[in-house]
């Protein structure tokens, strides 16, 4: 009979929703703006790369170069993030033409953007994997139910809202998932010299997404003007 011991479940599973979380929102939204599945799927490969060996391996993940895998992929976010920032500003351009190109797509290359969903996978899983090693020793079969609830859920959550924010428009969209992935880039450049909490993500994510925005709306008053003027 198994033995499951609800605080270890518990914890194994808010750590898995925690950071897990965070690599299904640069997954998701790259995936959204791709119009494909593979940067989930990407996102998942990295964590399953992670998760699975730990699970064996115990705390030697530990000693693995995380600060490395930040650097990683933070600059990988970076150089997205500014192409995607590129690519909002010309949209929206079009959106207020109301004329918009079906034969030019501005979207990342499918290779690079999986490899961003990729690395974003397994540097959360690499910061799960930490505590987690801390976990198994104490209960196993409680460790390993609470991840693989915490990743099903992680999945729901990511199906049901990729689904609504299919519906936004593609500018806006382009100028959330640009401000997303400078946000995260920021926060693991920052993380690579010290801690911090988690919960700064947020004003992060706001301050990039007034820059990204005012950059794209940049210039369409002149247009207007222009317009007007022929």
């Amino acid at each position: 009979m198994l033995s499951i011991d609800p605080a270890i479940f518990l914890a194994a599973m808010g750590i898995i929703l925690l950071e897990m979380s965070e690599a299904s929102a640069i997954s998701m939204s790259l995936s959204v703006d791709a119009k494909s599945s593979i940067p989930l799927l990407a996102a998942s490969l990295g964590v399953v790369t992670v998760l699975i060996p730990t699970a064996f391996i115990g705390s030697a993940i530990s000693l693995l170069p995380l600060i490395y895998v930040r650097l990683v992929s933070a600059t990988l976010l970076l150089f997205f993030a500014q192409k995607l920032a590129r690519s909002a500003k010309r949209s929206m351009k079009f959106q207020h033409l109301k004329n918009f190109p079906k034969s030019h797509k501005e979207e990342p290359k499918d290779s690079g953007v999986s490899l961003t969903a990729y690395t974003a996978g397994v540097i959360e899983a690499f910061e799960a994997a930490i505590v987690l090693v801390g976990l198994y020793p104490e209960n196993y079969t409680s460790t390993v139910i609470g991840i693989l609830v915490g990743v099903v859920l992680v999945i729901l959550f990511s199906i049901l809202l990729r689904s609504q924010i299919r519906k936004v428009k593609q500018a806006i969209m382009k100028v959330v998932v640009s401000s997303l992935l400078f946000s995260f880039a920021a926060f693991w450049y920052i993380e690579t010299i010290r801690e911090i909490d988690e919960i700064f993500i947020i004003p992060i994510f706001i301050l990039f997404f007034l820059l990204v925005y005012y950059f794209s709306t940049m210039g369409l008053k002149e247009l207007d003007t222009e317009i007007t003027e022929t």
